[in-house]
C-alpha cells in the first residue's frame, strides 16, 4: 500500500532528523578546505575538495564517482541509475570552490573554520555552494528511506564543478566533451536562493552577459590642446560621444536591433512579480545607492530580472593626476556589458554593437573593440511540468506555504547546460539574502537548509511523472 501525502513527510522528516548531527559535522568537515580557485596557492585545496566530495558521494552510496580534471580545477561528477527502466534522468549542478577569504576581511569568525551560532552556520562557502550541493546527499537518502527504494527514482547525476568563483572558464569545453555522459531530462541548479525565509521562491531564469573593451587611438601622442585642439579629433570625447548614444531619453539601449528577439514578459508573469513582498527602500539600501533608473515602463525588479541592459563598467583617458594638463589625450578606454534575457544571442549582440560603433566613430579615430568569452542567458516556462514538480515538492518542505517565483540577474553556466544538453534547467536554491554570499560572515540558516533536503526527497519521487508529461 502507498503512502498517504502525510506519512511520506513523516518519514522524510524522521529520516532527516536522525541524521542531521552526522550531516552537519561532514559539511563542516568540507568546509574547512579553502577551495578557492581563483588563488592559485589554493590549487591543492580545491583538488583535495573535489577528491572529498568524490569519496563522500561514493559513501552516500553513488555506483559511479569520478573525478574530471580540466586545463583548470577539476570537476566531481557522480552517476546513479534507478531500478526503473523508464526513469527520467536528472543532472545536478552546483559547484566547489569558493571566493576569497581571511579574517582580516572583516569576519567575526574565522572564514574556514565552520562556527555554528543562533541556529546558523557561519563559513566561506557553507551557501555559495557548498551548503546548497551538500543538502543533495542526505536528501537522495532520505528519498530512499522514505519511499523503500534501493535506487533513486530517478536516474540521477551530479556535475559539480571547480571554477565557477573564476568564471567558469574551461566548464562550456567540459559540458561539450562529455555531453553524452551528462546527457540528462532536466537539469537541476542548486546555485541560487529565496527571496527570504517566510517567502519560499524558485527562481525561472538567469540573464546571460556580453561584455566588451573598447579602446580609441587620436593623435599618436598627447598633444597641446591649444596648437591642435578644435582641429584634430579627441579619442577621450568620442568615448564620451559613445557612452551618451548608449540609452535614449527613456533609458532604453538605443544600439539598433538590440531587442531582436527579446521574450517578453506575460502579464501573468507581471502579476507574479508584483505580488512578491518587494521593499524598495531596503532595496537601495542594499545596493548603497539613493534612487532607482531604468527603462520606462517596467518595475525594480522586472528591470533587474526580465529586461536586457547596457552598464558603463569603466571609462577612461587623458590626464588624471593633479591641477591641469590641457592637452588632447592620445587614446581612451571604455568597459562596456550587456546583460541579456532570453531571446537574445550574445553573437547577434556583438555584431550589433560592433555595427552601432562603426557608424559613430570619426574620421581620424582608429579603435579596437574585444569581447570576451559570453554567457547566454536561460529561462524556464512557468508552465513547465517539471517546475511545476519542483514548486510543489518546495510547498511540502514549507508546510503547504505558495511558493513564488523569481529570476536572477546576474548570470552563471546554468545556460550552457541548457544550450549543449538541450534539457530545461529548473533552480532550487534555499539560500537567502542574508547569507552574505561573497561577503564577510557568510553563512547558512541550518533549518533553510535541512528544507533543501526535505525538498529534494520529495523532488525526486515527483519528477518523473512530471517529465513524462512534458513529453507528451
Amino acid at each position: 500500500m502507498s503512502e498517504t501525502p502525510d506519512s511520506a513527510v513523516h518519514a522524510v522528516r524522521t529520516y532527516i532528523e536522525q541524521h542531521r548531527e552526522t550531516f552537519l559535522g561532514d559539511l563542516a568537515e568540507w568546509l574547512r578546505i579553502p577551495s578557492v580557485s581563483a588563488q592559485p596557492e589554493r590549487a591543492g585545496d580545491v583538488r583535495r575538495s573535489a577528491e572529498w566530495l568524490a569519496a563522500h558521494l561514493t559513501g552516500t552510496g553513488f555506483p559511479t564517482v569520478e573525478v574530471w580534471e580540466t586545463p583548470g580545477a577539476p570537476a566531481v561528477f557522480a552517476e546513479w541509475p534507478s531500478e526503473d527502466p523508464d526513469a527520467p534522468t536528472v543532472l545536478v549542478y552546483g559547484h566547489h570552490d569558493v571566493q576569497p577569504a581571511a579574517r582580516e576581511d572583516g569576519w567575526r569568525t574565522e572564514p574556514f573554520e565552520p562556527t555554528v551560532i543562533d541556529g546558523r552556520m557561519y563559513a566561506r562557502g557553507a551557501a555559495d555552494d557548498k551548503g546548497q550541493v551538500f543538502f543533495h546527499t542526505l536528501g537522495v537518502r532520505a528519498h530512499l528511506a522514505a519511499t523503500g527504494r534501493t535506487t533513486p527514482a530517478v536516474r540521477l547525476k551530479l556535475l559539480i564543478e571547480g571554477e565557477e568563483e573564476s568564471g567558469s572558464p574551461h566548464f562550456r569545453a567540459l559540458v561539450e566533451e562529455h555531453a553524452g555522459r551528462l546527457a540528462a531530462d532536466a537539469v537541476i541548479v542548486s546555485d541560487t536562493g529565496m527571496w527570504s525565509e517566510t517567502t519560499p521562491t524558485v527562481c525561472t531564469g538567469m540573464r546571460g552577459v556580453a561584455d566588451c573593451e573598447i579602446t580609441f587611438h587620436g593623435p599618436d601622442q598627447d598633444i597641446h590642446s591649444g596648437s591642435f585642439g578644435g582641429a584634430v579629433p579627441n579619442p577621450a570625447t568620442v568615448a564620451g560621444r559613445v557612452v551618451a548614444a548608449l540609452h535614449d531619453a527613456h533609458e532604453r539601449v538605443a544600439i539598433p536591433g538590440f531587442y531582436d528577439g527579446v521574450t517578453e514578459l506575460t502579464e501573468a508573469e507581471r502579476a507574479l512579480v508584483a505580488e512578491l513582498p518587494f521593499d524598495e527602500a531596503a532595496w537601495l539600501r542594499t545596493a548603497k545607492s539613493h534612487g532607482t533608473l531604468g527603462e520606462a515602463g517596467f518595475s525594480t525588479l522586472e528591470r533587474v530580472w526580465a529586461r536586457p541592459t547596457a552598464e558603463v563598467n569603466g571609462i577612461g583617458g587623458g590626464y588624471q593626476g593633479p591641477g591641469g594638463k590641457t592637452i588632447v589625450p592620445a587614446s581612451a578606454q571604455l568597459k562596456l556589458s550587456f546583460r541579456l534575457v532570453a531571446g537574445q544571442d550574445p553573437a547577434t549582440i556583438e555584431r550589433a554593437v560592433r555595427d552601432w560603433l562603426a557608424g559613430l566613430v570619426p574620421a581620424g579615430i582608429r579603435y579596437e573593440i574585444t569581447f570576451g568569452a559570453p554567457t547566454r542567458p536561460c529561462l524556464t516556462p512557468l508552465g513547465h511540468p517539471a517546475l511545476t514538480a519542483l514548486a510543489g515538492a518546495m510547498s511540502r518542505a514549507f508546510d503547504g506555504a505558495t511558493v513564488r517565483y523569481t529570476r536572477e540577474g546576474g548570470s552563471g553556466p546554468a545556460a550552457d547546460l541548457q544550450d549543449v544538453l538541450g534539457a530545461p534547467v529548473l533552480f532550487l536554491g534555499i539560500s537567502v539574502p542574508s547569507d552574505g554570499w561573497h561577503a564577510p560572515d557568510e553563512k547558512i540558516e541550518l533549518d533553510l537548509l535541512m528544507k533543501g533536503v526535505e525538498t529534494t526527497a520529495y523532488l525526486w519521487g515527483d519528477l518523473p511523472a512530471a517529465l513524462h508529461d512534458a513529453q507528451r
